[in-house]
């Protein structure tokens, strides 16, 4: 390919073909010396860059799979939960095993990861993973056993709900009873681990998705924005209209408005 015989907008068409540009025609863009070609490069230069990043995150973010595969485990998931914090709706878990192969660069903690992003990563993982389960338990119940064990209940549910007996569990900082498998509990750890990431993506999406019907039923209190945290706007609202069946009464922000 001579970039010398070929304009501007025709490099540009040939960039956006490829999907990944090779370096030798990187070294051809840098050669030249229009100043469009030259921005061109910079562009591609940094891709490459963003590239490199989330290839060399996914390795560190997978090492604990890696690791446990290779010493003679099938299905490794991760598990995590979303809700634990807000003042209505339910704790959402769930359980993820990525095949040994997966590879979805800019997977993390679905708090780091961008709404639309969430939103196709779900997709994502839904179709390829080979188990995922989801586990959710409500207000109430959330109210009778306190939310650390509604977390725990919720996380046990999802661990059976994905119907792959698991070999290992990589967990977000809870170590859960009642469980034979192996479980590495990681604070941090959807950060730390693709599986967990992946759970985590999974679980807020789930619960987000969750939170936008209830807005339907409950349309004053905005949960499709603040999918039950409590935002001025939502306390406001309790003070206003009083809790839902969706709130959490042992919750102080509730108790005090209701």
């Amino acid at each position: 390919m001579n970039l010398a015989d070929m304009s501007i907008k025709e490099i540009r068409m040939a960039i956006e073909k490829l999907d990944e540009v090779p370096s030798d025609f990187l070294q051809c863009l840098q050669a030249d010396k229009r100043a469009g070609v030259q921005a061109l490069a910079k562009q591609v230069e940094a891709a490459k860059a963003r590239q490199a990043k989330l290839q060399q995150q996914w390795t560190e973010m997978s090492t604990y799979e890696r690791a446990l595969y290779a010493d003679g485990h099938q299905h490794v998931f991760g598990v995590d939960e979303v809700g634990r914090g807000p003042l209505a709706g339910p704790v959402v878990a769930s359980a993820v095993c990525l095949p040994k192969d997966f590879y979805l660069p800019g997977l993390n903690d679905s708090k780091k990861v961008p709404v639309a992003t969430r939103e196709a990563f779900y997709e994502v993982i839904m179709r390829d993973a080979v188990a995922v389960g989801i586990g959710i338990v409500d207000a109430a119940r959330i109210d009778a056993v306190n939310i650390l064990n509604a977390t725990r209940e919720a996380m046990k549910a999802a661990i059976e709900d994905a119907r792959v007996p698991a070999d290992v569990l990589l967990i977000d900082a809870v170590q859960l009873a009642g469980v034979s498998c192996k479980q590495i509990p990681i604070i941090g750890g959807d950060a730390k681990s693709v599986s967990i990431a992946a759970a985590s993506i999974v679980a807020k999406v789930t619960r987000d998705r969750m939170m936008a019907e209830y807005a339907k039923q409950y349309p004053q209190y905005g949960f499709e924005k603040n999918a039950g945290y409590g935002t001025a706007e939502h306390l406001a609202a309790i003070a206003a209209y009083g809790p839902t069946p969706l709130h959490r009464m042992s919750f102080t922000g509730v108790k005090e408005q209701a």
